[in-house]
Formats: structure tokens, sequence, C-alpha cells
């Protein structure tokens, strides 16, 4: 593919006050991130890896505890907790694929306990090791990292890949928020482990979480699948950004005269919470947990009820009013196809994981915090390190020219740039609302998208901010803008209801549409169909 159009043939400078010349560069500090950097460092690789935040504290999962889809290999427990996700998700999951995360998770457990997580034990003694508590996690993943040589580069985000005569990508370029200057990384491969997009919903851990591994990469000609299974939302108090649902499992929910809200729930029930907040608040009491079940919540997740405790609310004996935020593709299954089994991309030298990979091969169109995903980012960072440092070996830089092949918010002249914040405002406005997002109809949805394309062609026609910190929230907002298109052109063709993409005009699914949706392109966006379990390559379908 020719990889240079007008707006990519900027030369990568050497003005940058940090360069370094490494086998394999990550992009982004969280589980997926970390067991890249491991993955690739134990392949031999020389490895840099770069956070917007701090590795070890940002991200959804380090504030706070999760799930881990961790099944032992005995009797026929695999086999029936694939099948519970395999009918959940629309029957578009891979065998094989569930096959491989659930082993691999398996063996990744096992260096967890090696390495020294603290898993609690059981009254006979057995480690339970179906949870992971983020902080302690987090900060052991770091650790290994470290160990095993990785140089980490702590709030420095990534701004645009770099791409080679081919279009191999070959690094990254990013800023360094507290040294006020910038950095570029030249790399044999690069795995992109940015996470999934939440849109600044203020939903816990995912602030820095806004689509920016989507965006560099489609802008390499990298494709996703599955955007529009993108429309997930986290259940919280009004007042707090926690969006851990699983206590909502014990909770009634009520009308604000105290009247039950007949069939609201937190697992099945959530669609009458989304119609009802549409026209009246939502209260929730956790009133059917025991003292046992009590005593058991405190200490499975403390931080569940810190701004309870600061309110002076007793969740289990008074009324709290809920709300539900948007978290996108961080518990949605959108993201970056991936074509081979060592998670690389459609772009030669391109890797994807976690969050910011698209996990329909192991759930198909729906999944939730933590067990699937966290299982995901265990493996899929693994796998995706290891190959990055394998083609690395192969892809030798020398002294070949790069180019920087960032476009949108980075053009270097155009009309005056956007207001980043009234951009962001104008994107959640199209992608927050339930009535739009929760349940979705063909006008709604192309209503949004007229508004959001006018968005990105203003985008395109303006300068990049030159102030630092404006530029990086210019690019924050347009990967927001462009995650957004891809979601509602992707739902706009999936005439269907299947796994978390509800569609009020077509609400039955459709044997016909067990397909995947690929998508990509930025000033056009198209999308196109994939067959599950297709034996053809997935480079046959542009």
């Amino acid at each position: 593919m020719g990889a240079k159009t007008s707006t990519e043939q900027r030369a990568a400078g050497i003005s940058t006050a940090v360069q370094h010349d490494v086998d394999v560069l990550v992009i982004g500090g969280g589980p997926a991130g970390a067991w890249a950097a491991i993955g690739a460092a134990g392949h031999g690789a020389s490895v840099v890896l770069v956070d917007k935040g701090y590795c070890g504290t940002s991200g959804a999962t380090a504030p706070s505890g999760c799930g881990i889809w961790h099944v032992e290999d005995k009797g026929d427990l695999r086999e029936k907790a694939k099948a519970t996700r395999y009918a959940m998700g629309g029957m578009l999951a891979e065998q094989s694929w569930m096959d491989r995360v659930l082993e691999q998770t398996w063996s990744n457990i096992e260096l967890l306990t090696e390495w020294g997580y603290p898993f609690p034990v059981d009254a006979e003694g057995a480690l339970r090791r179906n949870s992971l508590q983020g902080p302690e996690y987090m900060r052991l993943m770091r650790k290994q990292a470290k160990a095993a040589g990785v140089r980490i580069l702590d709030h420095s985000p990534a701004l645009e890949l770099l791409v080679d005569d081919d279009g191999t990508v070959c690094g990254a370029s990013g800023v360094r928020r507290q040294a006020q200057d910038s950095w570029q990384v030249r790399a044999g491969a690069t795995v992109i482990a940015t996470g999934g997009c939440a849109f600044l919903s203020r939903a816990l851990g995912c602030n820095v979480l806004t689509g920016d591994g989507y965006l560099m990469a489609a802008e390499a000609r990298a494709r996703l699948s599955g955007m529009e299974f993108s429309n997930a939302y986290g259940l919280a108090p009004a007042f707090s950004s926690v969006t851990k649902s699983l206590f909502y499992n014990w909770a009634s929910f009520y009308y604000a005269d105290g009247r039950p809200i007949e069939g609201a729930g937190s697992s099945r029930g959530r669609s009458v919470i989304a119609q009802t907040l549409q026209t009246q608040p939502v209260f929730a009491r956790l009133d059917k947990a025991d003292a046992r079940i009590q005593a058991w919540m405190r200490t499975a997740q403390p931080n569940f009820f810190v701004s309870f405790d600061r309110q002076g609310i007793d969740p289990f004996h008074e009324l709290f009013p809920v709300s539900l935020r948007l978290e996108g593709t961080v518990r949605g299954t959108g993201g970056l196809d991936i074509v081979s089994e060592d998670c690389a991309t459609s772009v030669p030298g391109l890797y994807a994981a976690g969050d910011a990979a698209t996990r329909e091969l192991i759930c198909g169109g729906f999944t939730g915090g933590g067990s699937h995903n966290a299982a995901w980012a265990v493996s899929s960072g693994f796998w995706a390190g290891a190959g990055a440092a394998d083609f690395a070996l192969h892809n030798q830089l020398g002294r070949r020219p790069l180019y920087r092949a960032g476009q949108a918010g980075l053009q270097e002249q155009g009309a005056a740039s956007l207001d980043s914040r009234q951009l962001i405002a104008s994107v959640q406005a199209e992608v927050f609302p339930y009535q739009r997002n929760w349940s979705r109809q063909s006008d709604e949805l192309q209503q949004s998208l007229l508004n959001l394309d006018g968005l990105w062609q203003q985008l395109r026609a303006g300068a990049a901010a030159g102030d630092m910190t404006e530029r990086l929230r210019l690019r924050e907002a347009a990967a927001m803008l462009a995650t957004s298109r891809w979601m509602y052109r992707s739902a706009l063709q999936r005439t269907e209801t299947r796994g978390m993409h509800r569609r009020r005009d077509h609400q039955q699914q459709d044997p016909a549409q067990r397909h995947r949706l690929i998508s990509g392109g930025l000033d056009e966006v198209w999308v196109s169909r994939l067959p599950v379990n297709d034996s053809r390559p997935r480079e046959a379908f542009a």
C-alpha cells in the first residue's frame, strides 16, 4: 500500500528532546501494555513503554479490582465457560481464540503467583485466583517490566505513529507533559495498548482512555472491527465515578417516591433503568445483601464505598441516586482488527492488545468489566509483545527515512483550530444520550453522523494548536470524534439487535447477519463485512 498521502509527507525530524532507537515500542501502560513489554523483552527485544499517565496507576484497571476469566482445564468447566458468553455475544466469538485465551491466561496467572501477587486463600487453603486488585496488580506489573529491562516513559502520551516508505510502522512520537518537550522512538515494531474510548465520561480510571490508539493506527491505514459494540454504560451512583456494577446484583431500584421500578436490575433490566432515566431519576438500595455479604463487599471493593462514606449514606439501608456512564469500547468489544494469532493488525509492524484491540474473537458482541477483558489483556498483551519482538528482528531500521503519519489536529497549516473543549462537548452530545446510543435507530444515527462528519471537516480544515497542552487535548478530541464516526457508521450497517448493539427499529437478531463489521477510513469512513470463521485472510477485506 502507498504509505504517504499529501498530509503524511512530513519527515520525522530530529529536534526532539528525547530519542530512542529500540526493537519494540509499547504505547500504553495498563495491563495489556505491561504484559506486551514483558513478552517482548522475554523474546530478547529492547523495549520502551510510553504511558499517557504513570504506568501502574493510570487506566481502568489500576484504581479498582476486577474479575478475570480464569478457568481450570478440568472436566467440562472451560466448555461451559465458553458456552455462556458465546450465546450472550451473539455467536460471533471463535472457539479457537477462546481456548487460546483460557490457556494463556491460566499460564500467566501462574507467573503472577510466582512473582508474588497476594492472591487470597480460601477456607481449604487454596489460592483464589479469579480476581485481581488493580493497585497491587499494576504495581507488580510495573516492577516486573522494569526488572525485564523495559524503559518506561511516564506522562509521555504518543501523538502519532512513524512510518517508512512502504507503510510499515516504525515507532511513534509524542510529548513529555512534565518537561513540556517532545520524544521520538524509532522501533522495529510497535504495540498499541492504549485502551478503549470512554469519551471522558468520568468513569473511574477512564480519563486517559480517549481512543488515541484507534486514531493513530487508522492514520497508518489500520482497520477496526466490531465498533458497533461500543455502547456499554456502567452503573454508578450519580455522585460518583465508580462504575463497578457487581454489587448492584444485590440492589433494588426505585422511583423518587419509593415505589419499586418493575423489571429494573443490573445484570438483567439495565434497559429499564436507561429508559426510566430519560424522564426521571432512578434510586437504588443494596437491600438484598445480608450481613455476611455486606462484610464481603467492604473487603472485596473498598473504593466502592468511599463516595458513600463521604456523603454519609448507608447504601444498604438508604436510597441513593444512580446514573449510567458511557464506557464505550472500554467495556465494549470493538477495537483494532486482529489478523493473526500474534495480534498483528493489518499494517506491517503494528500490533494491538487489550481494549485497543477487538475482543469479538473471545466474546462476540458483549462483554463487561473485568472477566473476559482482563483475560484478553493478559493474553493478547503477551502475544502482541512476542509477535512484535519477532517482527523487529527482521525489520532493522538502519538509516531509512521515516515519516509522521499523524493528521487530524496536527496540520501545520489551516484555519484557526477548533477549541478542544467545544469539540469534546459536541461529540459527547451525540454519544452520551441513552435514547441515542443505549438503543439506536436509523434516523437518529444518520442525524448524529451528519453532525459528526461536519465536525470532522472543521477539524481537518484547522491548524494544530501552538500550546502543547492544547495540542494534546485537541488530539484526544480528534480521537473521540473519529471513534464516534466508526461506531455509528457500523451501528447503521448492523440492522438487527445482537449482543450489546440494540436497534429500536430492528429489535430481533437476524441469522443472516452473523458476521463481523470491519471499518476504517478518516475523511471517508467505510464499513465492510467479514464472515465469522472465514478461511480467507482478512487482508482480502478492505
